[in-house]
């Protein structure tokens, strides 16, 4: 495969968790302890409030610790964490990896309720840019395209975000004969992306953070002998883009219906910062070309109905979700 990368102090007090006793024992013993400072002494019971503050300090620590790192506590980890409410504080554009699958999971669990949810579309709308370093030592800059787009392969739901590469540096074969048969799914392309050159291009920390998702393609070919081919299913950690995933109506949905059926357009092809993508060089999408069995369909010159070959060597631009 061909590349072409351009890119050139104190101690903190511990908290207290109790175990094995109950609201309802805690009640009692300050039940108890206040019928005894009645009948102490005045000396006694200074001492005994001590230990009343302190029960109830720690009755506090023990319920409320529970939610430590989870959603309400505001922890590490989980949505509403710490790490979403870092992203929230920050320009979206300098979120780690790390808080940008926070920021996703959060969004996939509450919807435009998450806190984060404005911020990420706002970086949508605004084509902000994210950027990571690959194994090579290059440097791969992406965005957001879709908010609770795309479902997840284990059918739990959405994926929070999706994010497009907007460098277009790596480039290659879509297969090694003119063909298109068998589709996106039996591609050469495909593999290279999902466990094979492309893929292991990517670091670890990226690698451990993607969600699998399930991308709808007609994985038949294309030619007029498969103008009424069903669209089917692929789980794909990475994958390009569908035809009708970049346009609003398909140039050939009443002479080749599949056209309109391989996913519903990305939020930001709707906006004049996504319509410029179809403006940059050239890239290829997983849609083969409807009108022969030898052409896949990229982006060049504005429009997204352009076909080559399938051994032509235009840009690859990955997909993936968190």
């Amino acid at each position: 495969m061909q590349r072409h990368f351009r890119l050139g102090g104190g101690v903190a007090p511990k908290t207290i968790r109790l175990r094995g006793q109950s609201i309802i024992e805690y009640v009692l013993i300050i039940a108890v302890i206040g019928l005894v400072i009645v009948f102490a002494g005045p000396g006694v019971a200074g001492a005994i409030r001590n230990q009343f503050n302190l029960v109830g300090n720690t009755l506090n620590s023990g319920t409320n610790g529970g939610t430590e790192g989870g959603a309400a506590g505001g922890g590490s980890t989980g949505t509403g964490s710490a790490t979403v409410q870092a992203a929230i504080a920050k320009d979206a554009k300098d979120w780690t990896l790390g808080e940008q699958k926070a920021v996703a999971e959060d969004i996939a669990a509450k919807g435009e309720a998450s806190p984060a949810y404005a911020k990420a579309k706002a970086a949508m709308d605004a084509g902000t840019k994210f950027s990571m370093k690959l194994t090579d030592g290059q440097t791969l800059e992406y965005r957001i395209i879709g908010i609770n787009h795309d479902d997840l392969a284990d059918g739990s739901g959405k994926a929070g975000l999706t994010f497009l590469t907007t460098s277009r540096d790596i480039r290659s074969r879509m297969n090694g004969s003119e063909t298109s048969y068998g589709g996106w799914e039996k591609s050469e392309l495909r593999q290279k992306m999902n466990s094979g050159e492309i893929w292991t291009l990517m670091p670890s920390d990226f690698q451990s953070k993607v969600k699998s998702v399930r991308k709808l393609t007609n994985n038949v070919g294309g030619g007029s002998a498969n103008k009424n081919a069903s669209v089917t299913a692929t789980t794909d950690k990475m994958f390009l883009l569908s035809y009708s995933e970049i346009v609003p109506t398909s140039y050939w949905a009443s002479s080749f219906p599949w056209t309109s059926s391989e996913g519903a357009q990305y939020e930001v092809f709707k906006s004049e910062v996504g319509k410029a993508y179809l403006r940059n060089d050239g890239s290829w999408e997983r849609s083969a070309s409807p009108y022969d069995s030898a052409n896949f369909l990229y982006v060049m010159g504005g429009a997204a109905e352009n076909s080559t070959h399938a051994k032509a060597t235009p840009c690859v631009c990955p997909a993936w979700c968190f």
